[in-house]
This record gives structure tokens, C-alpha cells and sequence, in this order.
């Protein structure tokens, strides 16, 4: 394929929520290419979806960014970000190449935020998370604060996760993951105590459950779309991972993201006392993670961007989420 015609370049293609972006953008019918370091898995995926394909590591700037020649977008697929999401943010910039990816590492979005006025200037959009959690609760919190007078001075959110996990998602949490308990309090990133339980009522018929505190880079997200001084994140997961994350398999079955939707609940709290809830009920995150992604993808390479560090909520607007069949806003 020659450089001229090449818009959107999915790297980290053959992992598993990678392939189900793939198969997403194939299902569009999206101009797409190939990339990782997996000649095999690549040869074989390309001829899956019919598309071409590029084999790089991401060592060498002057590799990354002849690989990013021609290309329009670039989504990130291949965690954990902790190793991937610094050279290609850096070779995008560099390339003025929009930068799109999965991440739920907070590191990830500290970097975005560090390099926004560099991506600024070269008229890039840095976009960490343009699905899962941060798509899904971004939204869901502008839907809670629509028709809001009064300042949000605080926001607790969860997730609650069902399913089985991927190998690639363990790894991540085993090795990505802050090993803290972090927080946004008065405005500053601080240590949240892993006991401070909370009750949130998912509205799916089986009441209120206790959720576990956990950092989610939504402290930082959140933070950027509403100005709320005060965060909190948690997570209600319906499933326990084996320790031995080598035995897992590559990820769930479709049948298994099928039965396994996710929802997601927040607390408002606004500078009257005021307090909103609002839920999410939507499809299995992987599922969700793969169609949103390549669907923030398509609207950039229309020209829906906004140079240096977004978020999907801030950038698309709380309808995004409601993009992936499926997903439905419930105020409560």
C-alpha cells in the first residue's frame, strides 16, 4: 500500500481487544493498517481482514516513524502502555500523526498531560482511553451533571466488571497498574485508604454492593472535562483472576462477553449539597473497548479532533458511549 493512501494504523493488532478493533474497523469498512512486532500474527491477520500490514518495535524513533508515514491516526493497542505509549506519543507529535489508545494505566495520561502543550503545537491529539472506562465514565458523569446550576465539588465512580479477563488484561494489572490507592482530594493527587469501601446501586436488580477503592486514570480524566476537586474510583469485579496468569486464556469467548455486560454508577455531589446518580448499562468492556475505540478513530479521521491531551467525553461529547449497541444512560 503505498504511504499516500494509508489513514488509520492499528498497532498492537494481534492482541485481543486489538483483533476486536480490527474486526470493528473491517466491519465499517475503514482504510486501516497492521502494526506490531509479530511477523506470523500480523501475516496471518492480514489476510484474515484482507488489509496490509507493518512489522516494527518501537526502539528506534527513525523506525516508528517511517512506519507512521501517511498515516492519519494511529491507535494504540499493545499494553502494557507503560512500554509503548511514550514512543509513539513522542514519533506522533513528531509526525503530526493524532494518537489514540486503550490505556487504563494512570501513567499514560500523566505523560498526555506533560506532553499537551508540545502536542499542541504541532496540531496533535493526544487521546489516551478512547475506550473503556474512561469513555464509559467520562460519559456517563456529563450525562449525571446535564442541567446541573451549581459546581461538582465531588465525584465517586465504579465500575462494575463481569467476566472473565484476558491474558493481556492480568499482565497489564500485574505489571502497568499503580501498586497505590490514589485519589483526587482538593484538587491534588493523593493516597486513598484501600478499606474506604463504597455502596453503589448499578441498577441491574441486585441492589447496592460494597466497591473496592482502586486508581483509575478517571481522577485525571474527570478532573479535566468538569473541574471536580474531589475523586474517587472504584470497582465491583463479579469475578476473582487466578494468581497464575500464564494459565489464563488469550480472552474471553463471545459467548462469555455476551453474559457478561458491564455497568458503571456514579455519585455527583455539587457545591449546594446537591447529589446526582446516574448508571451506564452497557456491553462486556472488551467488547465495548474495541467497537468504541475504532469509533473515536472514524471521527478523527473525519476531522473531529482538538489539538493536544482530550478526552472522549470532552472531545465527542456525553452521546459518544451511546455509539457502541447497547449502552444506555439511566438517571436514577
Amino acid at each position: 500500500m503505498d504511504h499516500q493512501t494509508r489513514k488509520l494504523l492499528i498497532y498492537g493488532a494481534t492482541g485481543y481487544t486489538g483483533r476486536i478493533a480490527c474486526q470493528h474497523a473491517s466491519s465499517l469498512g475503514l482504510q486501516f493498517v497492521l502494526g506490531g512486532k509479530s511477523p506470523d500474527k500480523l501475516a496471518s491477520l492480514s489476510a484474515q481482514f484482507g488489509v496490509p500490514y507493518l512489522v516494527f518495535e518501537l526502539q528506534d524513533p527513525c523506525v516508528i516513524a517511517s512506519a507512521l508515514g501517511g498515516v492519519k491516526v494511529l491507535l494504540n493497542c499493545a499494553g502494557p502502555f507503560s512500554g509503548t505509549a511514550e514512543p509513539l506519543m513522542a514519533a506522533c507529535i513528531q509526525g503530526e500523526v493524532h494518537y489514540l489508545d486503550i490505556s487504563v494505566e494512570l501513567p499514560t495520561y500523566q505523560l498526555a498531560d506533560r506532553l499537551n502543550d508540545e502536542a499542541e503545537r504541532a496540531r496533535v491529539m493526544l487521546l489516551p482511553g478512547c475506550g473503556g472506562s474512561v469513555a464509559m465514565l467520562g460519559c456517563l458523569v456529563l450525562h449525571a451533571l446535564q442541567n446541573i446550576e451549581h459546581q461538582v465539588v465531588s465525584l465517586d465512580v465504579a465500575l462494575r466488571v463481569a467476566g472473565p479477563m484476558s491474558r493481556g488484561s492480568a499482565i497489564t494489572v500485574r505489571d502497568g497498574l499503580s501498586p497505590e490507592c490514589l485519589q483526587r482530594r482538593d484538587n491534588d493527587i493523593t493516597q486513598q485508604d484501600i478499606n474506604s469501601t463504597q455502596n453503589f446501586d448499578f441498577d441491574d436488580g441486585k441492589g447496592a454492593v460494597s466497591c473496592v477503592p482502586v486508581t483509575l486514570p478517571d481522577i485525571i480524566t474527570l478532573w479535566k472535562v468538569t473541574g471536580a476537586t474531589n475523586i474517587r474510583t472504584f470497582i465491583f469485579a463479579t469475578e476473582e483472576s487466578p494468581p497464575d496468569f500464564a494459565s489464563l486464556p488469550d480472552g474471553p469467548t463471545v459467548e462469555q462477553r455476551e453474559a457478561s455486560p458491564y455497568h458503571a454508577a456514579v455519585i455527583a455531589t455539587t457545591r449546594d449539597g446537591t447529589t446526582k446518580r446516574a448508571v451506564l448499562h452497557t456491553v462486556n468492556g472488551y467488547t465495548f473497548t474495541g467497537i468504541a475505540s475504532v469509533e473515536a478513530a472514524k471521527r478523527v479521521l473525519t476531522g473531529d479532533h482538538t489539538s493536544g491531551f482530550q478526552t472522549p467525553a470532552g472531545v465527542f461529547g456525553k452521546e459518544f458511549v451511546k455509539g457502541v449497541l447497547g449502552s444506555n444512560l439511566v438517571d436514577l
